[in-house]
């Protein structure tokens, strides 16, 4: 990837201009507006808010590494026709047109994301300044090396190789921490690990005495008394989880032992009696027929503030949709055979997103997890990072499947299902999966799940339940560097 260095023309210009799309390489002439932008602490702020907004581009997380491409590829959806517009997404053809522009467009976002990162990085400097004094130092600093390390991550998740003895040494991604012109050189899995840790733990030094949500809380609500800058902590990579994504990363190179240090140093810290700050989400949020939580937002550890989320629903899941555009679990009428052989229990609330929805003229199970809802709870929410994952890290990882299984069933009773009592540890495992399927609906993980597991069946795109499982290669599992890449390396 040859990244130049450059800032987004409308980081400049306000927290929440959206239309701005030029990128505009900075050359020595252009470094008077750049140095016009960071002059303040708000300048600092704008410039890092203008790295979230592009996140949630339908490019990136706000609809193809989540709810769109990538959750497609592990193959939630029944597709038994090979003119869907998702159906070379389900059966791997990347070389075709619709995954390879779509991949190529992720790739393409995230390293310009990244670039803007390496310019806030280096803007920030060492230390903390009359410019940029304590906590904004240590919190955008922190923010800005956690986005960078998360970034490089899934598409190293997504374009490198399963991580593995074998392969970790192999090419997979470059890793670029520094501005400039240069072409950086792609590095092994293993490399670029070891940069995303190094990342993260810098990331969590710096954030681990200045990001107020360790004393006051996600604090989603306006500061009557002043500027919000420290405020709505869900909606930015804050220091639990930046703990949480961490784990993630230990727990792809199977370092069980750091990824269960990390994931129960969060559950300690958030799930106590005096200090909850990630409560489950309620029985009355969950079912509620007027304002329903069907992101279970307070549990949402890392979100993204998508505005136009709505979109995504009316362009993937809409009931009016024609089936071969919709992204749905039957052939367009209210077939539950796949829904129910997803969840095992009927009070899951998670099962309440599937309803039968109408057009006027076709009733049809639909899925309702990004329908907008009125000032309800999360309307905006794109989630990436959640409490559930740490509990699921929390059981894989840890030795004692009494420990494990009390973990899982946290989970589990927080969903208003039956808890479980597996044998053994690969039978928990096997639950872990499933658990992973149901819980991770819409936000890209579990794709990344297999993967990870090196899975050799996967549910089964063609039919109305997800069984029998069709065969996976494992080499479906890495989608090709995109040409645009290749090209400038040749």
């Amino acid at each position: 990837m040859k990244i130049l260095y450059k800032l987004k023309c409308c980081l400049i210009l306000s927290l929440f201009v959206l239309s701005c799309s030029k990128w505009v390489d900075v050359k020595p002439t252009d470094r008077l507006g750049e140095d016009q932008l960071f002059v303040n602490k708000e300048g600092y702020l704008k410039a890092l808010n203008g790295v979230y907004v592009e996140m949630a581009s339908s490019s990136l997380y706000g609809q193809a590494m989540t709810v769109g491409a990538v959750d497609v590829l592990a193959n939630y959806y029944y597709m038994p026709s090979s003119v869907h517009s998702y159906y070379n997404y389900a059966v791997f053809s990347y070389q075709e047109a619709g995954p390879k522009s779509t991949f190529n467009s992720a790739w393409v976002k995230a390293y310009e994301l990244i670039a803007n990162c390496n310019v806030i990085l280096e803007k920030c400097g060492n230390a903390p300044s009359n410019v940029l004094p304590e906590p904004y130092y240590g919190i955008i600093k922190g923010e800005a090396l956690a986005l960078r390390a998360m970034m490089h991550l899934d598409m190293l998740r997504l374009y490198g190789p399963i991580f593995t003895e074998e392969n970790k040494a192999k090419p997979a991604i470059p890793y670029v921490n520094k501005t400039g012109f240069e072409i950086q050189p792609i590095s092994s899995s293993e490399k670029v690990m070891e940069l995303i840790t190094a990342d993260l733990n810098a990331a969590l030094e710096l954030m681990a005495n200045t990001d107020p949500i360790r004393t006051e809380g996600v604090r989603n609500a306006a500061n009557t008394s002043g500027a919000n800058d420290l405020y709505y902590r869900q909606y930015r990579l804050n220091f639990y989880a930046a703990k949480a994504l961490l784990a993630r990363a230990y727990l792809w190179q199977n370092k069980k032992a750091d990824a269960l240090m990390q994931a129960e140093a969060v559950l300690a810290e958030v799930q106590t009696s005096t200090k909850n700050v990630f409560p489950y989400v309620t029985f009355a949020a969950a079912t509620s027929v007027d304002k329903p939580d069907r992101m279970f937002s307070t549990e949402v550890m890392f979100a993204l503030y998508n505005i136009n989320r709505v979109k995504v629903y009316n362009q993937l899941f809409d009931v009016n949709l024609v089936p071969n555009n919709k992204l749905s679990f039957t052939a367009g009428d209210v077939n539950e055979e796949r829904v129910n052989s997803i969840y095992d229990d009927a009070n899951d609330y998670r099962r309440r997103v599937w309803q039968a929805a109408s057009s006027g003229t076709v009733t049809a199970t639909t899925n309702v997890k990004f329908a907008d809802v009125l000032d309800g709870p999360g309307r905006y929410m794109m989630p990436l990072i959640r409490l559930s994952e740490v509990l699921l890290i929390a059981a894989e990882c840890h030795p004692d499947l009494t420990t494990a299984t009390a973990y899982f069933n946290k989970l589990r009773t927080a969903r208003n299902c039956v808890s479980l009592t597996p044998a053994n540890a690969a039978l928990l495992k096997t639950e872990i999966g499933k658990e992973y399927r149901r819980e991770m609906f819409g936000e890209g993980q579990t794709f990344f799940f297999y993967k990870r597991n090196a899975y050799t069946s996967i549910p089964n795109h063609a039919t109305l339940r997800i069984t029998p499982e069709k065969a996976m290669a494992l080499t479906n599992y890495t989608v090709p560097l995109p040409d645009s890449e290749i090209a400038l390396r040749n």
